[in-house]
């Protein structure tokens, strides 16, 4: 993977294997609290805490990422006639945010009425997210894994128990952007975050969504979270904590979980949730 392969994989929100990044770069990155840690089994992959905070450090440390403020605000033909290459950094053509449903969820999409039910193996990809409407009544559940995300049907049970028979919407922040933060601040709705159960999910919570949600936004917690967290990774809790460590919550519940955390001194990935 090319250098700039991987930084345009970590500003998108995406996760990737920490094998792709040059080992000087990967230090400094974790060293700076810019990135996260995730073991599944025997693989370790590496996602972006904030994007917007990794984009600004690169482009204030290293000359040659300063395209990416040229990026940021011009398309793709201004990146063009600004440097002579388009391909340099992705610039996103094509901005909103993806949806998936296990259940039909009646939408309005420019006006227009708009089923959301994609096909097995599929989600739909919102791009005028603007005009994009649901009823008041479904909640909006935010999935920070794709694998979660992608997989939504193989986890029914886990958000039926928690959630109820409640209407629900699946979003994700992948491509990683403001967008959805955006229209979840635009709408009524209850949301709903699905995150990693570790110290840098919880942090994304608050970050991304908590803060400009209010009440509006709660962490979701099943009951079996505590038994989970204490087989889960000290590797990530470790990796965590310098930059994460002294994280807290006003929420009761999201506190006994941060307290969990830190009891075992482990974390858990939500991948662990898909019904296999």
């Amino acid at each position: 993977m090319t250098e700039s392969n991987y930084i345009n994989a970590l500003l998108a929100g995406d996760k990737i294997a920490s094998s792709r990044i040059p080992k000087a770069m990967l230090e400094t990155l974790l060293s700076e609290g810019l990135i996260t840690v995730n073991v599944h089994g025997s693989r370790k992959s590496v996602r972006a805490l904030d994007a917007s905070r990794l984009k600004q450090f690169l482009i204030d440390n290293d000359e040659k990422f300063k395209i990416l403020d040229v990026a940021g605000k011009n398309s793709r033909a201004d990146l063009a006639s600004s440097t002579g290459n388009s391909k340099l950094v992705a610039v996103r053509s094509c901005p909103g945010f993806p949806v998936n449903s296990y259940e039909p969820i009646g939408c309005k999409l420019n006006g227009k009425a708009f089923v959301v039910y994609p096909a097995d193996g599929s989600f739909t990809f919102i791009c005028d997210w603007q005009s994009f409407s649901v009823p008041e009544d479904v909640i909006v559940v935010g999935i920070e894994n794709v694998e979660n995300f992608r997989q939504v049907k193989r986890q029914k049970y886990l958000f039926e128990a928690c959630l109820g028979g409640n209407k629900l919407l699946f979003v994700s922040r992948y491509p990683q952007s403001t967008d959805l933060r955006e229209w979840l601040k635009s709408i009524p709705n209850r949301y709903v975050h699905f995150g990693d159960f570790d110290l840098a999910g919880i942090k994304i919570f608050h970050t991304e969504y908590e803060r400009h949600l209010g009440e509006r936004a709660s962490f979701l917690i099943p009951s079996d979270i505590e038994e989970r967290i204490k087989n889960g990774s000290s590797k990530r809790y470790d990796d965590q904590f310098s930059h994460s460590g002294n994280i807290s919550s006003k929420d009761p519940g999201v506190q006994a979980l941060i307290d969990i955390i830190n009891k075992y001194r482990k974390g858990y990935d939500q991948e662990g949730y898909i019904d296999l």
